[in-house]
């Protein structure tokens, strides 16, 4: 079999289903320990650098497995995974394929998740596996509402078209820190409304409809409900939507296994109050309700059909440390407790997504790679100590 490309689709399918092949990753050590492919299940994982390849060609082919093990080769931007993939063909590997568009590609992958069959409309789950981040699509009589959209407008764009359907409007939860949002980009491609929190976006360059705290934002009364709930605490605009009074869209204030963290803004004191006040509310909250997360921080996180929804009754069991929680002080002192240093890069991307700072794609890339650290968790505090 002769190299061949493959796309950051099949290798979700392959991370899914538990295919048998060797992943090998010719990004330098660093790169590769920021941001690498994951998924449910283990993957057998090699990081071998590719210009260790091209200095020491024969010692790099001696740590590869058998030739004819299934190899798919990631790289930053393709062409060093092709040429790695030329040099083990040459050493009579048999099997050998390369990730098209390097790991930007994978960064970048969407998978669509029906979350509600048999309904009278559509609600759909778009992982985005690369960032532990998900997007929302909301799709009733021939209209489709958007729910945090990342950058990649054409995914959805071309959802809607596949579904045979109009984006009508976009929603952020949030001024989104940690990727670049889309819903600027579809709204001008689509003239879909712009929905967003003046708590947020009140300086931003961008032509938005402010949400009113308790509002109807859905599609009449022959479609699916969505209340718009105010949620200050991760940010001082962070909202919630509630959808068909079964589920909630909860932004990063709500996680299966953390919540928002509140020190994004560099306010940690100040917004720490405002989200605990904010917690205490969702705690008041019917238990029954469909968590919708903005992230994942691991895979541990999904349920049997790889979906990233609980109850909340599941999230306030899974987190019970943080609900049983009852006073300010304690609430501050378990969030010192649980973070990290928000990455440089959380600074520019929040001036992207309010359209004061303009950045080409390659920038865009840049800051848009790596997975998202928006939780207040045990996690994150322990990966700082790294």
């Amino acid at each position: 079999m002769a190299i061949f490309p493959y796309k950051a689709e099949e290798m979700y399918q392959w991370v899914t289903q538990k295919e048998d092949f060797m992943l090998l990753d010719v990004r330098n050590a660093k790169d590769f320990g920021r941001f690498k492919v994951e998924g449910p299940y283990p993957i057998k994982m090699l990081n071998v650098s590719y210009f260790d390849f091209m200095e020491i060609e024969d010692e790099c082919v001696a740590q590869m497995p058998e030739k004819d093990t299934k190899i798919r080769i990631v790289c930053a931007k393709e062409g060093s995974a092709k040429f790695v993939a030329e040099i083990l063909e040459k050493h009579g590997f048999t099997d050998v394929g390369y990730l098209e568009g390097g790991i930007k590609s994978w960064g970048n992958l969407l998978v669509p998740n029906l979350l509600n069959a048999d309904g009278a409309y559509e609600l759909y789950q778009f992982i985005r596996p690369g960032k532990g981040s998900c997007s929302y699509g909301l799709l009733h009589g021939g209209e489709l509402i958007l729910f945090d959209p990342s950058r990649n407008i054409d995914f959805y764009l071309n959802f809607a078209r596949d579904k045979g359907c109009t984006i009508t409007k976009t929603v952020e939860t949030h001024l989104q820190a940690d990727y670049i949002a889309g819903s600027r980009q579809i709204s001008e491609a689509t003239g879909a409304a712009f929905y967003a929190n003046t708590g947020d976006f009140a300086g931003a360059k961008i032509d938005y409809i402010p949400l009113k705290d308790g509002e109807e934002i859905g599609f009449g009364p022959d479609g699916p409900s969505v209340l718009v709930a105010f949620a200050p605490g991760h940010t001082p605009g962070s909202t919630m939507f509630i959808i068909d009074r079964n589920y909630v869209v909860t932004g990063d204030i709500v996680f299966i296994k953390s919540i928002g963290r509140p020190d994004l803004g560099g306010k940690v004191d100040e917004w720490s109050d405002e989200l605990f006040r904010t917690v205490s509310n969702v705690k008041a909250m019917d238990e029954s309700i469909t968590v919708l997360p903005a992230h994942f921080i691991g895979w541990d996180e999904a349920d049997n059909t790889l979906h990233f929804t609980r109850s909340l009754g599941d999230v306030k069991k899974l987190n019970d440390h943080i609900y049983a929680i009852d006073n300010e002080t304690d609430f501050l002192a378990f969030i010192k407790a649980n973070m990290r240093d928000q990455p440089p890069e959380y600074a520019t991307i929040r001036l992207v997504n309010a359209n004061l700072e303009v950045v080409d794609d390659e920038k865009a890339e840049i800051l848009d790679l790596g997975k998202n650290e928006c939780a207040a968790s045990a996690y994150a505090a322990a990966q700082q100590q790294q």
